[in-house]
């Protein structure tokens, strides 16, 4: 008997919230016979809960027609609701910041990096951007003879790599424009015209591509990688010389993959796709 009891709140309750939702969909006033009618409910039964739901202020009724609609009061529980949402991303945030600024950036991408680097037999890092700057923040080797001099811990200018302008793609042209002229190296400025059009391509494609950059016969290929907010934290990247990055490769069998392991990485961040 108890559990009939349980089993026959549980059923009224369910049945009051779907007349509120009703109600919240309805532009006019509605009757009892109406309500009873949309929710499956026998009319004296709606009318009983229209009773109870009206006491607590969450539904009114109006005297002249004997229609209903919601009351103010559900409009205090979502103005609570939305503060208490309010309150909890804030709450959330620090602590998923503290995720992504903290070594788990290295821990969480080391056994993708090792995936990608196994897989294809090539050097993978974990880039990061430091003063506008790409530092190359952790490294998998490859097994090759023929490979290019470890980059751990060096800093270049955005621009000369892959992993740069992938990470930079998200930002204003205005800003990347003085980044650029800002670099008073010899020979460093890129030409702006063709950098603006390669950015664009690399905003709607989401991966970077960049042959020389980092040096003569270096191919080097990103993805970027984003945190709960869709903020770009870092960059997976790929380098190896020409002869093997070659076009068909990179765009048939690497790219996809580094894809599929930087949006894996992405959720450990907390990023959803919209």
């Amino acid at each position: 008997m108890q559990n009939n009891d349980t089993d026959y709140t549980i059923h009224n309750v369910k049945k009051a919230l779907e007349l509120l939702e009703k109600l919240a969909e309805s532009q006019v006033l509605l009757t009892v016979d109406a309500l009873a009618e949309s929710i499956s409910f026998p009319r004296a039964r709606t009318f009983r809960l229209l009773a109870t739901l009206s006491e607590m202020g969450l539904v009114k009724r109006h005297g002249l027609s004997g229609g209903y609609q919601l009351g103010k009061r559900t409009a205090a529980f979502g103005k609570k609701l939305l503060n208490s949402s309010k309150k909890r991303v804030r709450e959330t945030q620090p602590a998923m910041q503290k995720i992504v600024d903290s070594s788990n950036i290295v821990s969480y991408s080391h056994p993708i990096m090792e995936r990608l680097a196994r897989k294809y037999d090539e050097a993978v890092y974990m880039a990061v951007i430091k003063d506008n700057e790409v530092l190359f923040l952790n490294m998998v080797d490859c097994g090759q003879l023929i490979k290019a001099e470890p980059f751990v811990g060096r800093k270049f200018p955005f621009f000369t790599n892959a992993a740069g302008k992938v990470m930079k793609a998200v930002d204003s042209w205005d800003l990347l424009e003085k980044l650029c002229k800002r670099n008073k190296r010899p020979g460093r400025c890129p030409d702006l015209s063709l950098l603006a059009s390669e950015m664009q391509e690399i905003r709607l494609s989401g991966v970077a591509v960049d042959d020389g950059g980092l040096g003569e016969g270096i191919i080097s290929v990103a993805v970027a990688v984003r945190d709960y907010a869709g903020k770009v934290v870092g960059a997976i990247t790929m380098l190896g010389p020409s002869f093997r990055m070659f076009a068909e490769r990179i765009n048939e069998e690497i790219i996809p993959s580094m894809l599929q392991e930087a949006e894996l990485l992405s959720k450990r961040f907390g990023y959803a796709p919209a």
